[in-house]
């Protein structure tokens, strides 16, 4: 059985639009379980998931009172897409910036890939590595 990374991102009340953002941005369908759905009287998201049709999936939730941890958000996850599909990467970075902020520029690095970092709207940060010869011609979008 193939085996999958998948990242887990909390959020603060914003689960459910951060959620249609990314599934906007990457691809695919946002399936979410509110805490209402499982009987809690709180607001919120208690799971979603985005699978794209590329194979990426995300998990993420809202926090809850109770829960145990503190919310603080962008600094305890990171993620990084990868690849040799320069076109689809410099799409997904391109979506993701909007109203975000890049970090470091894609671009050409000295290991051979082009390589960006940003931090997206919702405070999340994403690392956009295009492997050697594939990107090519290199831009910031």
């Amino acid at each position: 059985m193939a085996q999958q990374l998948n990242p887990y991102i909390t959020f603060d009340g914003t689960c459910s639009e951060a959620m249609d953002f990314y599934a906007a941005a990457l691809g695919g369908t946002v399936q979410k379980m509110s805490f209402r759905d499982t009987g809690y009287d709180v607001d919120g998201i208690m799971h979603a998931n985005l699978e794209t049709p590329t194979g990426f999936h995300i998990f993420a939730s809202d926090t809850a009172p109770g829960m145990g941890m503190n919310f603080t958000p962008g600094n305890n996850l990171q993620i990084s897409l990868s690849g040799d599909d320069a076109e689809a990467l410099r799409g997904y970075w391109a979506a993701l910036g909007e109203g975000g902020q890049v970090m470091m520029p894609l671009e050409r690095q000295m290991w051979g890939d082009d390589y960006g970092m940003l931090v997206d709207k919702f405070g999340i940060l994403w690392h956009v590595n295009i492997a050697g010869n594939a990107g090519a011609a290199a831009t910031d979008a």
